[in-house]
């Protein structure tokens, strides 16, 4: 059963209306976001490549970007001052791509071929993504691969290893290949945990986190409700900004000691704290 989230006033919480009014200023909204990606290339054409100054400056990149969605972060806990640094999080839709950084700095650790999406993969790569191939008979070179970017930079590398995003109704379970680079080296990894609210701190409850905020493939997931319509990762950019925005709550729960485990232990071992602490905070809510 799923419990409708009531504000102060005891008045139920929903999605903003999608009339023309909210079309119009969600439009202008996408609009000014694309005027700010054209802004940002000489810029980026002008910054070195996966250099310390161009990985701070997605920070400030993806800053703007959510203030123009209307997308508010608040914060719980502290990010581990240890390096290297792995930071684990679930992982909703594409907006975490925005979020981390902006909380964290450092980049990402990404499929490898988001590195040949028109625009997107260039960024990336300007970024300082890692970009990995998943494929388990490549898993030793990947390996090589981060371990070798890891030795070289000082900020923190994030990952999603649920591998997918999901309805928001649950976590799915980790795949290991992505802890590879912790398995039997001195690498710290922090869970994170990602929960969707309404702007002024209420809970979305199932149905309208799958049908409105969350990015997923129907076809992907296990448990929860599934969306009416599947939206493009740009399509669903433009329905938050028509929504309004909303409220990402990011939870930095304490690193768990690995030392001594395997890539599927510690695979594990992080699925079991970030999906408890995310179904805890759902149940808290409700």
């Amino acid at each position: 059963m799923n419990h409708k989230p009531r504000t102060k006033n005891n008045k139920m919480t929903k999605p903003r209306k999608q009339n023309l009014f909210n079309t119009i200023t969600g439009t202008l909204r996408f609009i000014t976001f694309w005027v700010m990606v054209v802004a940002q290339l000489p810029i980026l054409f002008v910054l070195p490549a996966r250099k310390k100054m161009t990985v701070k400056y997605m920070s400030v990149f993806m800053r703007i970007f959510l203030a123009i969605a209307g997308v508010k972060i608040v914060k719980h806990g502290t990010l581990s001052p240890r390096r290297p640094l792995l930071v684990a999080g679930n992982h909703i839709s594409v907006f975490e791509i925005a979020t981390f950084p902006v909380m964290f700095g450092g980049t990402f650790i990404s499929k490898n071929d988001v590195r040949n999406w028109p625009l997107v993969g260039w960024v990336a790569n300007k970024f300082g993504v890692v970009f990995i191939d998943r494929r388990p008979s490549h898993a030793a070179e990947v390996l090589a691969q981060v371990q070798r970017e890891i030795a070289t930079i000082d900020w923190p590398l994030y990952v999603f290893p649920e591998g997918t995003t999901t309805n928001g109704a649950y976590v799915k379970e980790f795949k290991s290949p992505l802890f590879n680079v912790a398995e039997g080296a001195d690498v710290t990894v922090q869970p994170v945990v990602v929960q969707y609210c309404y702007r002024d701190g209420t809970p979305i409850n199932d149905a309208d986190l799958a049908e409105h905020y969350a990015y997923f493939d129907n076809a992907k997931q296990t448990a929860g409700p599934k969306c009416s319509r599947e939206r493009s990762a740009f399509g669903q950019v433009f329905h938050i900004m028509v929504l309004g925005g909303f409220r990402v709550n990011v939870y930095m729960l304490p690193p768990p000691p690995l030392a001594g485990k395997d890539r599927k232990q510690i695979a594990e071992t992080m699925f079991k704290i970030i999906s408890n602490k995310y179904m805890e905070l759902k149940r808290d809510k409700k």
